[in-house]
């Protein structure tokens, strides 16, 4: 099996150490941990000197190739994928969609088939359900106990498209739990909004920045607190995805303190970005169209305070690109789409390739986060909140040698044009960042090296997951 390589003096991080060493890579797995290792002719031997050495990067939340509506998201497999890598992430957990006219099982079957011959790292799918009986709680099992996929995704906002009632979401909490799987809910008033956002286009208001006022915190709060009720009935684990404001997070961590089993993510824009973004009438605000909104300055200190204290555990990107010019790459119904009616401007952003490094700078630098809390954030955790530790998440012997190379003190500026996804723009143009990838192994075969790729389509391999690893 593929090459051997020694890397030598790097500074190994992970979620609780922090040490100078080697680090041997064999076989696809992290072989030998130790000082001045002595290795044959035949090793590759890489100098990290001065550079860290990171676990690759855990995404469990990203949107390729996603049908939403009528619209595409603008990454393939193949191009998000690789995007992901040059970013320092190795492992990413998309979405399978329930339609009407399939099960649980052929979502997941569907989505493996378009990923398969794509990927450039290794991957994972929640199953987004929609609709709940007997027959989908048994594929439900079956997806758990057989394909590996234990997790699922529920919507409580877009009604007539995601959303499902409150009885679903307890029934698939109820199973799901009881198998020791995770529920990620979308937790937004999908009712409520809806009324706001008609009511708004009657009295004429169609450009984006109605987008956010339409999205108000206290309806992702109401249903934060409604998801964290139904799962303590159902005595299960929740996860809520990019939780965006304090009017949620307070409900999460009053959970968490009765000792309810309540997890969450947010997301780099998030702690990038403020409201502030929409104050204007221009379509350009459309690039920050993404469900929820961007909040308030106060509701990103409350968000820094939840990560510091764990009552956020992980930060994954939601990546959802979409192109704000019509046709680029040939896509179409893209952010254009909306330009009269900003309930048409599909939901989303981009952000696969850029989240360690603005983590790193945002965070890391400006000592908010540890180097540990880091690599916990974007990694440790969401492999063991997602069944993929201790064969994703960390650098330790056995564990797939999936590493990363990062330099501290390179600066980099961002511009669209120099990432690796299709998407058009990136809400970072411009921003210079401290921090950057330097080499990228994926069990054990080097795919990123500074600038240059070696990666290859359909060298990812889907992940089967096992339960909930956090408590």
């Amino acid at each position: 099996m593929g090459k051997t390589t020694l890397i030598r003096h790097g500074r190994i991080i992970t979620a609780t150490d922090d040490y100078v060493a080697d680090l041997l890579l064999q076989d696809g797995v992290v072989r030998a941990i130790g000082l001045q290792l002595e290795v044959g002719p035949d090793v590759t031997v890489v100098d990290a000197s001065g550079l860290y050495v990171l676990p690759g990067g855990v995404d469990t939340h990203v949107h390729l190739e996603n049908m939403i509506g009528p619209t595409v998201t603008c990454d393939t497999f193949a191009s998000g994928t690789k995007a992901a890598a040059f970013g320092g992430t190795t492992t990413v957990v998309d979405f399978a969609l329930q339609t009407a006219e399939d099960s649980v099982l052929g979502a997941i079957a569907r989505a493996q088939a378009l990923a398969e011959p794509q990927v450039n790292i290794d991957y994972s799918v929640h199953c987004i359900v929609t609709r709940v009986d007997t027959q989908v709680l048994a594929d439900v099992r079956h997806a758990m106990r057989h394909e590996g996929v234990t997790s699922f995704k529920m919507f409580m906002a877009y009604p007539g498209v995601m959303m499902a009632d409150d009885a679903a979401i307890f029934r698939m909490l109820r199973q799901v739990g009881g198998e020791g799987g995770m529920v990620a809910l979308h937790a937004e008033n999908g009712t409520v909004i809806e009324l706001l956002i008609q009511e708004a286009l009657a009295a004429g208001h169609a450009s984006p920045r109605y987008h956010a006022l339409t999205r108000p915190a206290i309806l992702e709060g109401e249903a934060t607190h409604r998801g964290i009720r139904l799962a303590e009935l159902a005595e299960a684990q929740i996860y809520f995805v990019h939780v965006s404001s304090h009017q949620a997070l307070k409900h999460i961590v009053t959970a968490r303190d009765e000792g309810i089993p309540v997890f969450a993510e947010t997301c780099p824009h998030y702690l990038l970005f403020d409201d502030s973004v929409y104050d204007n009438d221009d379509f350009e605000t459309a690039k920050y169209v993404m469900t929820p909104p961007l909040r308030k300055p106060a509701d990103q200190e409350h968000l820094w305070r939840a990560l510091r204290y764990d009552d956020l555990q992980v930060i994954a990107t939601d990546h959802c690109p979409f192109c704000m010019k019509e046709g680029h790459l040939g896509y179409r119904l893209q952010k254009q789409r909306g330009r009269h009616d900003f309930s048409l401007i599909p939901n989303g952003a981009p952000g696969i390739e850029t989240r360690l490094t603005s983590l790193y700078d945002i965070g890391v630098t400006q000592g908010r986060l540890s180097l540990n809390r880091f690599v916990q954030l974007t990694s440790t955790t969401p492999a063991k909140l997602f069944g993929l530790f201790p064969k994703k998440g960390t650098i330790a012997v056995g564990s797939d040698a999936d590493v990363v190379l990062f330099d501290p003190d390179a600066t980099q500026t961002i511009h669209a044009h120099d990432l690796h996804s299709h998407c058009d723009y990136t809400l970072l143009e411009g921003r210079t960042l401290r921090g950057r990838v330097n080499k990228v192994w994926l069990r054990g075969e080097l795919i990123v090296d500074g600038e240059q790729w070696l990666g290859r389509e359909g060298m990812g391999r889907f992940v089967p997951r096992g339960t909930v690893q956090a408590f």
